[in-house]
């Protein structure tokens, strides 16, 4: 058995600047020993540490599917110190991850029924993970509908990726920005008010949100209006994830540490700790 204190070595494989200002960019790591490679298992919606030695931590989503086994995939906006330092790293850098940590979505539940996945900004990582996944087993699941919101087109990630899904028939991709933009003739809108008018059926279908908090805060009243169940909406609490293990207590919500309960959670269970938000 791993030791959870102790990184895997892992190699920058890949680098992909997501945006314009170049506060996003996307990392494919591969790992340093064949063993670590072998023992490394995960699902859609874990996370990782990133350890910079002598810099920090900081947890990170998953955004490569399991499916996908040459590479672990992460998408890091430069926000302070750590991942500042990240965003210096160049193709051939080695550093350290601790994980995968968490539980996940609920993708044996899912089997079956229709998904809806709703997403914004940048927080689209472990639903990218979700969706590759999902593909990879397509006749287990019905239909597949994703909204994903961003502020303006050129701040959508993974762009290629999600071109491709567009030009697939068994994937139904609704794209929206929050105000008309030249050369943009897809949706207009904020996210909850898309989810509205799109008005996905509840009939056997599960939903998975995760984005800024104040799109989430504003998009499960929606679903509640929508007549989904309580126990058909998930999301993530990826913000409030710190050190993995629930040791800094700097996670702890109520009864729950987000890193070792979550960060996956059901709207019923987050009705039972109304801090979460």
């Amino acid at each position: 058995m791993s030791n959870t204190y102790i990184p895997i070595q892992m190699k920058v494989e890949r680098i992909e600047i997501e945006d314009p200002d170049k506060a996003l960019r996307t990392f494919d790591l591969v790992f340093v020993n064949e063993e670590d490679k072998k023992n490394f298992e995960y699902m859609p919606g874990q996370f990782c540490e990133w350890s910079l030695l002598g810099l920090g931590e900081s947890p990170f989503g998953i955004a490569s599917s399991p499916t996908e086994t040459d590479f672990l995939r992460f998408t890091v906006s430069r926000t302070g110190s750590v991942t500042n330092e990240i965003h210096y790293l160049r193709e051939g850098d080695t550093i350290g991850i601790r994980g995968p940590m968490g539980n996940w979505y609920p993708v044996e539940k899912f089997k079956g029924g229709n998904v809806v996945i709703i997403g914004g900004g940048f927080a689209f990582t472990t639903l990218r993970s979700l969706i590759v996944y999902m593909l990879e087993h397509r006749e287990d699941y019905g239909d597949i509908t994703v909204i994903y919101g961003a502020r303006a087109p050129e701040l959508f990630i993974y762009k290629d990726e999600i071109s491709e899904w567009q030009k697939r028939d068994d994937i139904d991709i609704q794209l929206t920005i929050d105000n008309p933009a030249d050369g943009w003739d897809g949706r207009t809108g904020f996210v909850p008010a898309v989810t509205k008018e799109i008005a996905p059926s509840t009939e056997n279908t599960w939903v998975v949100v995760c984005g800024p908090p104040i799109m989430i805060k504003f998009t499960l009243p929606v679903l509640s209006e929508l007549k989904f169940a309580d126990d058909r909406i998930y999301t993530s609490l990826e913000r409030r994830m710190k050190c993995g293990i629930g040791k800094c207590g700097r996670c702890n919500i109520g009864s729950k540490y987000i890193c070792i309960d979550g960060p996956v959670f059901s709207l019923a269970e987050l009705k039972k700790i109304p801090e979460a938000f």
